[in-house]
């Protein structure tokens, strides 16, 4: 006997839990966008980084306080957004042990095409949600990772549990 044999009524069945859900839908946002942002070489990690530095320039750390990654992580993110000029790095002249990094021009155009094809990959995951659901759904997340997150170092399921927090999802 097949174990869903074993359940008579399928709404007998308990709901998930709204964490797991949240873990499921996060995995396949999480392919999704690897799989459209890799004709650019980014990864969701990059493109978060140049979004963040859309806001202008800004010194590494609070570059790296900002996407929540480690300091010596970000050192690795800069060196390949910088090989591929699409970031600027240059000495802070109030403070030289400083570092300031902002996006070029190259590096404006690249990200506002990884957010347009990102934006595309949400429409295909939230499609049956209406425009109302979908800002609720997303003043709810923000709120629950908000209360959920401050302060803590958090692990990317798919990245063999190094230290991934702000995934773009």
């Amino acid at each position: 006997m097949a174990t869903t044999d074993l359940v008579k009524d399928p709404r007998a069945r308990s709901l998930p839990l709204t964490g797991m859900l949240l873990v499921k839908l996060g995995r396949a946002a999480q392919r999704r966008f690897n799989d459209v942002l890799k004709p650019s070489e980014l990864t969701p990690r990059h493109v978060q980084v140049l979004d963040e530095l859309r806001q202008g320039p800004m010194s590494q750390q609070a570059l790296a306080d900002r996407v929540g990654v480690d300091p010596t992580k970000l050192v690795g993110l800069l060196n390949d957004l910088e090989g591929r000029h699409l970031v600027l790095r240059r000495r802070d002249p109030v403070d030289r042990r400083r570092h300031i990094v902002e996006n070029s021009r190259k590096g404006e155009a690249q990200v506002d095409a990884a957010l347009g094809a990102a934006a595309a990959v949400e429409d295909e995951l939230l499609g049956a949600l209406d425009s109302e659901q979908r800002a609720q759904l997303r003043e709810l997340l923000v709120l629950a990772a908000e209360s959920s997150m401050s302060g803590e170092q958090c692990v990317d399921p798919a990245a063999d549990e190094q230290d991934l927090c702000d995934e773009p999802v």
